[in-house]
Formats: structure tokens, sequence, C-alpha cells
């Protein structure tokens, strides 16, 4: 005689166990914590010089960093040859690209003015005491001829192995354009490339959901390293550079929607506000991409177009690390050296940041743009040395504001090619960033606009 199973259902028709369930904490909010939960055991760190919790702080944050690294070649690569091809499903193709490359230039030219008039008025080389014995020459430096030469790898393999993004960009390039050359006979591999791409969206949202952590250790460590000693000599520097990219991000991008988009500010950073947040800790506009192009669809930007903007703007638009910063940096560096700049030197700087600017390559830290417009200017590349100390904290701003443009500018262009799904803006959720598996679930009432 057979037994029916128990229903799992109570009485009332709920599932048994659902009485009690731990309230989701949204991820903002984790992030938020994570911040000042950072800054405590940095602060605790210093104060009591507490080594295996400095210890500590360290490795977690190298390690959330390293698993953000290890998505980046295969991520990058795969990323750039399907948003090329994808633009196959686009009407207007190279339109959009051309728009989508000059609308990059325009924003990046307003970063850079707004970095030297703010360098120029503030001074933020005087009355640090600083001299150039304390500055160190990189160990790496770039150059104009290193920068075009190294675009193209020698082999295949290097550039995954020592993670030259400039490199992987250009290949991923070159096998976007064949296929769209080959066309059917193509087809398979356009389908495994975007499976993999999946995958490794996938993989890297699990990393992204350890940032909450990851902000506790780099916050902390870097509290605890620097203290509030040497950023106290580095003030003007470190306030030019927030209060540089906080005009570009506040000021210039709400201008651009008002004026040239005619739409919300205000809903635009809504949408955006994960992916902003995201890049803020984990100082990564690559390791943010996908958080990035999701929050764009939902802003209305049409999939195929998004997939295309996205991964180009993650790896070449940085009005943060390759505008303001490097500006910036240029005046403060000469008024440690005692190096006059002219005109002249500023044309240079602004012409190195729109046109350099893929040397950044969506990584932390900007010391190769940086290198790149010292030998550009001729100032000494000691100069390096002087900011790598302030470099994660400045880093959080400059990424922020790093991936608000690369959301920015397809939004404008959208808008301007009348593509954009106005009712998708307007409705635009403010934690996409909750629901990863939105890429590979059913549609929830409210489909991405393709």
């Amino acid at each position: 005689m057979s037994a029916t199973p128990a229903s799992p259902e109570t009485e009332t028709g709920k599932p048994a166990g659902s009485g009690f369930r731990i309230p989701r904490v949204p991820f903002w909010i984790q992030i938020v914590a994570g911040l000042v939960l950072g800054v405590l055991l940095g602060w605790l760190t210093r104060s009591q010089d507490i080594d295996w919790l400095y210890t500590t702080l360290d490795k977690v944050g190298h390690i959330f960093v390293q698993l953000l690294k290890l998505a980046v070649a295969p991520l990058v690569f795969f990323a750039i040859m399907v948003s090329i091809t994808n633009l196959r499903k686009v009407n207007n193709a190279a339109r959009l690209a051309t728009r989508t490359l000059l609308w990059f230039m325009i924003t990046s030219l307003i970063a850079v003015a707004i970095g030297l008039a703010i360098g120029l008025i503030t001074n933020p080389g005087s009355g640090t005491g600083l001299t150039p014995k304390d500055g160190a020459k990189p160990e790496h430096a770039g150059s104009w001829l290193d920068f075009l030469t190294g675009i193209i790898p020698t082999d295949v393999i290097t550039p995954f192995t020592e993670l030259n993004v400039l490199q992987i960009v250009f290949m991923a390039a070159v096998a976007g354009i064949a296929a769209l050359q080959l066309g059917e006979k193509a087809k398979p591999i356009l389908t495994l490339s975007e499976s993999i791409l999946e995958l490794l969206q996938k993989a890297l949202w699990w990393v992204i959901r350890l940032a909450p952590l990851g902000t506790v250790g780099l916050i902390g460590y870097a509290i605890a390293d620097y203290g509030w000693d040497l950023i106290g000599k580095y003030a003007t520097f470190t306030a030019d550079v927030y209060v540089g990219c906080a005009l570009v991000l506040f000021g210039v991008y709400p201008l651009l929607l008002a004026t040239v988009a005619k739409v919300s500010p205000l809903q635009f950073f809504k949408g955006a506000w994960p992916a902003i947040q995201l890049a803020f800790v984990s100082r990564s506009s690559v390791g943010t991409m996908p958080v990035t192009q999701k929050v764009t669809e939902r802003l209305g930007v049409p999939k195929e177009y998004a997939s295309f903007a996205v991964p180009f703007g993650a790896t070449t638009k940085m009005d943060g690390c390759a505008a303001i910063y490097p500006s910036l940096a240029a005046i403060f560096i000469a008024q440690i050296f005692d190096v006059q700049l002219g005109i002249g030197d500023y044309v240079l700087i602004a012409f190195v940041s729109v046109i350099g600017s893929a040397a950044t390559a969506g990584l932390t830290g900007a010391t190769v743009m940086l290198t790149l417009t010292l030998s550009t200017l001729g100032l000494p590349l000691e100069g390096v040395g002087l900011l790598l100390a302030i470099d994660p904290i400045l880093d959080m701003m400059r990424t922020a504001t790093n991936v608000a443009g690369q959301a920015l500018v397809p939004v404008l262009v959208s808008a301007r090619e009348k593509i954009l799904d106005h009712d998708a803006y307007n409705a635009a959720s403010a934690s996409p960033v909750d629901e990863p598996e939105v890429h590979d679930a059913e549609p929830k009432g409210v489909p991405v606009t393709a």
C-alpha cells in the first residue's frame, strides 16, 4: 500500500517554513555599510597598530581586485567582438558608431578643460612640502611610440597572460570585423562567443556580489596604510580631483541630458546609480561593465546598440582617469618640479586626453595615462611616484565618473537618433544589480528595449 507524500503546504496554502524570512538588504546599503566599516577598521588598525587586521584588510581587498582582473581579458575580448558583430542588427550602424566616438571626444574635451581650469585656479602643487626627491620613477612608462607599436601584439597568447587590454581590444576588433565580412559562415563562432560572454558575465556577477566585502578591505587598507596625515599633504590635489569629477558628473552630464537628450537627469542617476556605486568601490570600468550595460539597457537604450557602446566605452571612455586626473596631475607635478607650462602644453594635455584615453584600458589606476601625458610634455616621470600613495583614494571617484560617462553617451546618441525608449527610461529601476538572472530569465512585465 503506497502512501501519498505529505504536501509541504500548511492549511492556509502557504509553503511550510515561510513564516519568517531574513529581510533582503538592498545592495547599495551593503556597499555603504562596507564603506563605513572599512573606514572604522582602517582607523582602528592604524591607531592601535593591529598587524593581523592590517594583513586581513590587505588580503580581502587584494583578492576582490584579483577576482575582477581574472575576468578582464576574456571579458574584454568577447564583449568587443560580440558588440561589433551586433552592429549588424542595428540600422545606421556606422552612423551610431561615429556619433558615439564623437560624443566620447566632446565630453573628454569638456572634462579636461575643467581639470585644467581647477588646477590653474588652485595651484595644487604649492604648499605641499613635497620635493622632487619624494618622487620615484615608475618601472613602466608610457610613450607615444609604445602606445602606437603596443597596439599590435607579437602573438595571441601574451596579451591575455600579461593583461594588455589595448592589444586584446585590437584582436577583438579584427575578429569582429572579420566575422562581419564572413557573414553566415561565421554564425557558429558568433553563437559560441555570445554563449561564452554570457557565461563570463554570470561569473562576474558572483564577484560583484562580493563588492561589500571588497569595499571593507580596500577602504580599510587605504586608511590603515596611508593615514590621514598623508592625505593632508595632498589635500588640495585630492579635493581638486573630487571637485573636478563632481562638476563633470553632477554638472556637465545633467546639462547634456537636459539640453541634448532632453530627458530627466535625475532619472538618469536613478537608473545608472548601481553601476556608478560599484565603479566607486571596484575602481574598474571593465569589472563594472556588465552592470553598466544592464543599467544602460534599462535606461531605454536599444540592447544591440548598448552591447556595442558600453564595452567600447569601458576601454576607451575615461573622463575621470584620462581627462580630469592627468590634467591636474601634470599641473601638480610641474609645480613640484618648478617647470613652467604654457598654452601649447595645455593644448597637448587636451590632445593626449582625447587620443590616448584607450591607454587606461579600464583597469584600476591611471599610471599609464599619466606617464603618457608627462612624457609628451617632457615632465619628469619621477612625478608619478609622488601620486602613487594617494592613487587608490583618487581612483574611486575617477572610475565612478568614467562609468557614468560610459552610460551617458549611449543615452545621448540614442535620444538624438530617436531610438531611445522614453517609457523604459522613465521607468528605469534603481537596483537592477539585485536581479542578475534577468539575462537568462523570462521577461517579467517590462521587456528590455530591442
